[in-house]
């Protein structure tokens, strides 16, 4: 049950173009797109990508072409496709997450217009300010004003809706990831916000392999852990398959970031709606293929946000949910 339609075809597959042809015969503006994750995560979004360009205007194959990478959750891989990419002499890139970084770092000179991002693009060097990021780079931010500290405070307030009499919260975080440390604002905001509540934590970092999981879950049990906070880290969220059977398996309540976690079982989930950042980023590569400055383009921050209930596993655990949660639920998985 859905209590309001996604804005997306999520199952929707992206076109296949003669790019290469366009591209060397019509001179047509490249498009080039690089993607962390799996191509279950990436179809959506590059038609995302592509529904922004379109809204702007642009047609594919008469005033642009697109071509992309995706890395499938091996992260040692955007280098090389990075590369790949650049070889083709491309407008402007499009990168996502890990993706953002690795563009940075071979190409910042290029245009770059960034989504998927849930760290400070103003700490992390990406930009000089929100309303003028100066430069070559620019796009949207997955939270709003006040932050992941702000986001995760709101995902734990509706978690305590459901599960009031929690004791002992852990966080399932990684430990051996990248520039910029998303696990950070979210270990300092649950331990914060748990502190001022009277409720135990505890966090627990894992290698992106995920070899040690199994290990801090039951380590975390061991301490009287009565529920899990996952980590909005993608090397956990691209491999939800892996991690979220090990997570029902432990019996206890989890709450986490994205949809796609409560899908597979979660118990709830908050976060803003990602696909719509990747539509807002194509709307963004086409001000740009017509002649605008990324530098003058202000970074967008979230303005959706998407609370999803998975009430079948609420079941399984004996959780009641109250109906006024019910009621602000933008998704009910029955």
């Amino acid at each position: 049950m859905k209590r309001r339609a996604f804005l997306h075809a999520v199952g929707s597959t992206a076109i296949a173009w003669p790019v290469h042809a366009w591209a060397r015969d019509a001179k047509l503006p490249l498009v080039a797109v690089l993607f962390p994750g799996t191509d279950d995560f990436f179809k959506p979004r590059l038609a995302a990508v592509r529904d922004g360009l379109k809204d702007e205007g642009m047609v594919e194959g008469r005033d642009y072409v697109l071509e992309s990478r995706v890395a499938n959750g091996d992260f040692s891989q955007l280098p090389r496709l990075a590369e790949e990419l650049d070889a083709l002499k491309p407008r402007l890139f499009v990168g996502a997450a890990q993706a953002v970084g690795t563009l940075r770092r071979l190409r910042p000179d290029a245009p770059l217009v960034f989504t998927a991002v849930a760290v400070d693009p103003i700490a992390v060097g990406l930009a000089e300010s929100y309303a003028r990021p100066g430069g070559t780079a620019t796009g949207n931010v997955m939270n709003a004003v006040g932050g992941e500290e702000s986001l995760t405070a709101k995902r734990l307030g509706f978690f305590r809706d459901l599960v009031p009499n929690v004791r002992r919260l852990g966080m399932i975080g990684v430990a051996d990831y990248g520039v910029a440390r998303l696990e950070t604002s979210e270990q300092e905001a649950l331990r914060k916000i748990t502190a001022q509540s009277g409720i135990g934590f505890d966090s627990y970092e894992i290698h992106s392999n995920l070899d040690d999981l199994d290990a801090a879950l039951a380590k975390a049990l061991g301490h009287g852990v009565e529920a899990f906070y996952i980590s909005g880290d993608p090397a956990l969220t691209f491999r939800i398959s892996v991690v979220m059977p090990r997570l029902l398996a432990t019996g206890k309540p989890t709450f986490g970031p994205y949809p796609d976690w409560a899908h597979a079982g979660m118990l709830l989930t908050y976060s803003s709606d990602a696909v719509d950042g990747f539509r807002r980023a194509g709307a963004y590569a086409a001000k740009i293929i017509r002649g605008a400055n990324p530098g003058d383009l202000p970074i967008e921050q979230a303005s959706k946000f998407w609370l999803v209930i998975n009430l079948k596993t609420a079941r399984q655990l004996g959780i009641k949910v109250p109906p006024d949660l019910l009621t602000l639920a933008d998704e009910v998985i029955e």
